[in-house]
């Protein structure tokens, strides 16, 4: 129903920037709410970051608290994470996910998924 490209993956030292960008096909992405997941290998995805549909909520796991933030433009269908102080055990594929119903900081709740950025730390 829904398709997302991320974009804005990359290599960065340590300690550096990148902020990701979801942008989502239709028209119903206000609908949504969005979430950032990550996988590294060998391991099991898991949520990083997610936002209400209109924003006015978020979740961060506590791993990227204070150093990540989620953001929206419902009219741009676009979702963000700016990912700060870049630590060696941040690099993995990163994925969009969108969620029509279901508590919107719970994985279980997202079913739409893009196709993951890879995001690369090095020291």
């Amino acid at each position: 129903q829904v398709q997302l490209v991320e974009s804005g993956g990359g290599l960065v030292q340590a300690g550096g920037s990148l902020r990701l960008s979801c942008t989502a096909s239709g028209r119903t992405f206000s609908s949504y709410a969005m979430g950032w997941f990550r996988q590294a290998p060998g391991k099991e995805r898991e949520i990083v970051a997610a936002i209400n549909r209109s924003g006015g909520s978020r979740y961060y796991a506590d791993s990227v608290k204070g150093r990540f933030t989620i953001s929206r433009d419902n009219a741009k269908n676009t979702v963000y994470l700016q990912m700060n102080s870049l630590k060696p055990e941040d690099p993995a594929v990163y994925y969009c996910a969108a969620g029509g119903g279901g508590p919107y900081y719970r994985t279980p709740s997202y079913d739409h998924w893009g196709q993951g950025i890879q995001v690369t730390v090095s020291s």
